[in-house]
């Protein structure tokens, strides 16, 4: 029969010493520079010491991030200044360092009676209880418009890099980085979210919305950096993608669409956060006094109205300073 793989995803990296394979498995992202921490490390002077991430998503496209290099990446001739979709046989330059990125269909004969190569991923899809955050970025289509191109790229992979360090601290298990947007998920037991939980969750919110904050007094933009959030807590499919023991989960349903659709309510309500009412119940399981409000919304795709809770990065404050007792 006729059986269409995927071979493995890779980056080959041209050197005056020949040519170097590098695989992009096992992992949801990989980052690329001269310091020794980067899953990739390469010796050019001219490149930055955390100078870019690849970013796999959950639909199997790669996209390129640069963390604030200071002399830049480029794609295929053209300077990275937000993530772009990496396609098949790009071209990428980071300082005098060339790569090339394949991920390639292949279409081989197999014969039924072979067993399975060990290289074959098999995809394990079971339900889980997992809180979903979507935070995006304001007027970003505003900020592209007026601000140096440089400043931006800096600016962006900067909040992407410190963005991914918080939310793994914070315990969630996976982050994309979609656009302007990032999107987490953390994984709950059977028995609920328990308040620990959903404080790392607030938490992160937190971390997330001062090194935002932080962003904006370091450099000279044209208004300060604003991003909004929405969590959504529910069941939905996980998938676990990983190979050779590594982990890589990705989450499909409508947990995961609403909170998409909480993030985009939060313009509507006025509110910094949108919580789903699962979510919330947790919340306020956790922490009964945090000021969220109730208010009712239609969301895109939805037929009936939804029932959402909005506050501001000043209540999840309030909660922390009440939980550690300050």
């Amino acid at each position: 029969m006729i059986v269409t793989l995927q071979p493995t995803p890779h980056l080959v990296l041209h050197t005056e010493g020949g040519n170097h394979y590098l695989p992009l498995m096992g992992k949801n992202y990989w980052t690329l520079g001269r310091s020794e921490d980067n899953t990739f490390v390469i010796k050019d002077r001219w490149i930055s010491r955390n100078h870019a991430m690849l970013q796999r998503m959950e639909n199997g496209e790669f996209f390129l991030i640069d963390l604030g290099s200071r002399n830049g990446s480029f794609v295929n001739g053209r300077r990275v200044s937000i993530p772009v979709t990496l396609h098949n046989g790009d071209h990428i330059v980071f300082g005098q360092t060339e790569l090339e990125f394949y991920c390639p269909d292949v279409t081989q004969e197999t014969d039924p009676s072979e067993p399975e190569s060990e290289d074959f991923t098999a995809t394990l899809t079971v339900r889980r209880l997992i809180s979903v955050m979507v935070m995006d970025i304001r007027d970003f289509t505003v900020l592209t418009r007026q601000l140096d191109e440089r400043i931006l790229s800096e600016v962006i992979g900067r909040w992407f890099r410190h963005a991914g360090q918080i939310l793994r601290e914070n315990g969630s298990w996976v982050d994309k980085y979609i656009g302007d947007a990032i999107m987490a998920v953390w994984f709950h037991g059977t028995q609920g979210v328990t308040p620990q939980e959903i404080l790392k969750i607030v938490t992160a919110l937190s971390e997330l919305h001062k090194i935002t904050l932080e962003l904006s007094h370091l450099y000279p933009l044209p208004f300060p950096l604003r991003v909004g959030a929405g969590i959504n807590t529910g069941y939905a499919m996980v998938g676990n993608t990983g190979s050779g023991g590594s982990a890589d989960y990705t989450a499909l349903g409508d947990t995961v669409n609403a909170a998409f659709r909480l993030e985009s309510a939060t313009k509507e309500i006025g509110s910094d956060i949108a919580l789903g009412e699962t979510t919330y119940q947790y919340l306020a399981q956790a922490c009964p006094q945090q000021g969220f409000k109730q208010h009712t919304v239609h969301l895109k795709g939805y037929d009936t109205p939804t029932i959402t809770y909005g506050g501001t990065f000043a209540n999840l404050d309030e909660v922390l300073e009440l939980k550690s007792g300050g």
